[in-house]
């Protein structure tokens, strides 16, 4: 797929129909030299030993084996070298230990056993998901730089995934209310040469393959390189689809002191777009877990992401570090379908569709100053940073018209499989855009004692300009916000931390993707978030960690409609009150677990429309539970199982479509073959519970997977 814009500013769609196949660290962004321990004795070595710090230059301290569900480093919350128990802010974080135990490939795969989080059906074509009740498409990081187009991200090139929960512009910027996922790429170290291979399969006919190599070529240069092919089927009627990714990466010592890294990552999918099920009085469709509501020869999404990323670090001394990191991205995105709309009956089925492509272009610079130093009996943690964006977007949609071009939707049979009638497309949208920022912070961070003090600000400076194509409309909105971030943390003992926080954040009128102002849009204020929290974290020995929240989170300045003038104001607003709990870690010997529950309370508390006001805020359940656990019987044979449950939760927020609760249990078995052959079986769904996973309004529905299994190995050399 090519989007060019012409001369005359129009823009074509250019779709090459491609061949389907029928089986078909953060290079975080605060450095130091020393990390403090936890509640372990500390060990000194060089970053480059430690897998979880190849980010720092230097010699830090570490506290032993990092193997297994739990890490001490909370640096992506702070930029700054900060431990997770001395960070005033929830955070969930998914080890390549916990993702390879779950038999998990694919991000959205990974967030189901994140408490607080949910996930939407994306369409059928991206990752979007649900933060304490805050939808979004676009607050998705790699390495710490924004990564906001919208497609689904593969898990082969990662070290781990981190979810920051709540309102922070200080560290990501605009967006973000509900809270971010970071991604932690794999980086290439010194140590020696170490190759894996791993291979899976599972019982749809679904396999991925995988390879990993990390090789130093003397003690200044190493090179590493990640790659992966996948085929997707599932149980639903003529889904399939491929995953081709490739990740080389360099880690150069310029120095005793300096340190280069780069990257460059290709990603190619293509899949069946699946919408899911319609609803039927207030319900998922049943009996149709199956069906594609669309056309198998229509419904299809193509992506091509190309992602090149360097980075510099730089120690001027024992408490003073800098880095810089560069990073562009171009994203291709083509995708097509028929689409069920409007509800069903017990007989028929509205359908619509549409095609739809975008081009991006982002280029992000990054340079962050950490200093680490004392004053008497204060110890400082200072951050001084900026950065830069440009984006670049150029968006087409045609939407499909029936009955001879009369129509806009159909009405046809409700079968088993959907006979879609002929269609043309017409052009609904076109637009480009061009968006510029700028940003500024400080944070400053106090160790007092046994109180420390977290606080900030950032600057942020909006610059959007879009054309509208179809309308022939120039649109320009330009912001310019200050985010403050405040914490309190006290820590009776070193293991033991109790905090208060309240951070903010914007969201500008454009929204997510800031593709197109509409006149209207270009006259309103951002969207503004504040994050309360009170928390506790607790660390009962070296391996072991229990969190818990308490939080409010209050989003305004939401356009709302007057009924009486029809008016758009910025009247509404919504809360999500809740709490959530987590444990993970090794809590007896041979035994690795990640538990969590949250408890959420979301609703529309303001609105121009009164008839708004109490409405329960979208795929927002009340209760969730998420639970994994693994234990080894010997040291060659383990046994692993999980849950995942959900109450209820609205489709939308129209509060008319219900997704009923639903339990998924999960099991797997390991063995280590040999020292370099490991072997599992993993089962979903153990006890074949139909449910509905996930939705994208009322009638797109996504159903859950029945009963399956797949079986993986892994070679290690």
């Amino acid at each position: 797929m090519q989007i060019t814009r012409n001369s005359d500013s129009t823009i074509r769609l250019t779709k090459e129909i491609p061949i389907r196949t029928t089986a078909i660290r953060i290079a975080l962004l605060g450095s130091a030299t020393v990390l403090n321990s936890v509640a372990m004795p500390a060990v000194a070595v060089h970053a480059e030993d430690d897998p979880q710090r190849k980010y720092l230059p230097g010699d830090i301290v570490v506290t032993g084996e990092r193997d297994g569900y739990v890490i001490d480093d909370g640096s992506s919350a702070t930029r700054t070298p900060t431990p997770i128990i001395d960070v005033p802010q929830a955070m969930t974080v998914l080890t390549a230990d916990q993702m390879e135990d779950q038999g998990v490939t694919q991000l959205g795969e990974a967030l189901r056993y994140v408490p607080g989080v949910t996930l939407e059906t994306g369409e059928g074509h991206r990752d979007e998901v649900f933060i304490r009740g805050q939808e979004t498409t676009a607050d998705f990081y790699l390495d710490g730089l924004r990564d906001d187009a919208q497609y689904y991200r593969s898990l082969y090139n990662v070290e781990r995934v981190e979810i920051l929960k709540g309102a922070n512009a200080l560290i990501f910027g605009r967006g973000a209310g509900g809270g971010a996922i970071n991604r932690v790429s794999k980086t290439a170290d010194f140590d020696m040469a170490e190759y894996g291979l791993a291979a899976q399969v599972d019982s749809f006919g679904a396999f991925a393959l995988s390879a990993d190599a990390n090789l130093p070529a003397n003690d200044t240069v190493a090179f590493r390189i990640n790659g992966t092919y996948e085929e997707f089927a599932n149980d639903r009627d003529f889904y399939d689809g491929r995953f081709f990714g490739i990740t080389p990466t360099m880690t150069a010592k310029l120095g005793p002191n300096t340190q280069l890294t780069g990257s460059y990552t290709y990603d190619d999918d293509e899949r069946v777009v699946d919408r899911g099920v319609p609803s039927l009085n207030g319900l998922p469709l049943t009996g149709y877990d199956q069906t594609l509501f669309g056309d198998p020869d229509y419904n299809f999404s193509d992506v091509e992401v190309h992602i090149a990323r360097t980075r510099l670090d730089h120690s001027f001394s024992d408490g003073w570090n800098l880095n810089a990191s560069l990073q562009f991205a171009d994203y291709g995105k083509f995708y097509s379908n028929i689409v069920p709309t409007g509800g069903a009956t017990t007989t028929m089925v509205n359908l619509a569709g549409y095609q739809s492509g975008t081009d991006r272009q982002n280029l992000i610079g990054q340079v962050n100053l950490v200093g680490q130093f004392d004053t008497g009996a204060i110890g400082h943690t200072l951050l001084l940073g900026a950065e830069f964006t440009s984006s670049d977007t150029d968006s087409v949609r045609d939407r499909a018209l029936f009955n001879s071009g009369a129509d806009t939707s159909v009405t046809v049979a409700l079968e088993d499989t959907i006979t879609v009638p002929a269609f043309t497309l017409e052009p609904q949208r076109a637009s480009t855009s061009e968006l510029s920022t700028f940003s500024a912070y400080a944070q400053e961070q106090l160790d007092l004692g046994i109180v420390q003090l977290v606080g900030g600000l950032r600057y942020d400076r909006f610059d959007l300009e879009t054309t509208d194509l179809v309308a022939n409309f120039d649109g320009t909105r330009v912001d310019d916000r200050v985010s403050p971030r405040f914490g309190l943390i006290v820590k009776p003992q070193e293991n033991l931390s109790v905090y208060a926080s309240y951070a903010e954040t914007f969201l500008p009128s454009a929204g997510n993707q800031f593709t197109v102002l509409s006149q209207q849009d270009e006259a309103l204020e951002p969207e503004l978030f504040e994050n309360i929290e009170l928390g506790v974290k607790w660390a009962p020995h070296r391996d072991l960690l229990l969190t818990g929240a308490i939080f409010r989170l209050t989003r305004s300045n939401t356009p709302s409609v007057d009924p009486v003038t029809l008016l758009t104001t910025l009247a509404g607003e919504s809360t999500v009150e809740g709490f959530e709990l987590g444990l993970v870690g090794e809590p007896v010997e041979g035994l690795s677990v990640s538990l969590g529950y949250s408890y959420l309370d979301g609703e529309i508390s303001e609105s121009a429309d009164a008839s708004d006001i109490g409405t329960v805020l979208q795929q927002v359940p009340e209760h969730q539970i998420t639970a994994w656990a693994r234990y080894d019987v010997t040291e060659r044979l383990g046994f692993g199982g999980g849950l995942v449950h959900l109450s209820d939760q609205f489709a939308s927020n129209s509060n008319a479509v219900v997704l009923p609760a639903h339990t998924r249990v999960d099991a797997a078995i390991f063995f280590e073959a040999t020292d370099q052959l490991s072997l599992q079986l993993n089962v979903e769904n153990l006890l074949d519970e139909d449910y509905y996973a996930s939705a994208h309004g009322d009638n797109n529905i996504q159903p859950g997977s029945p009963l399956s299994a797949s079986l993986g190995a892994r070679l290690r050399f």
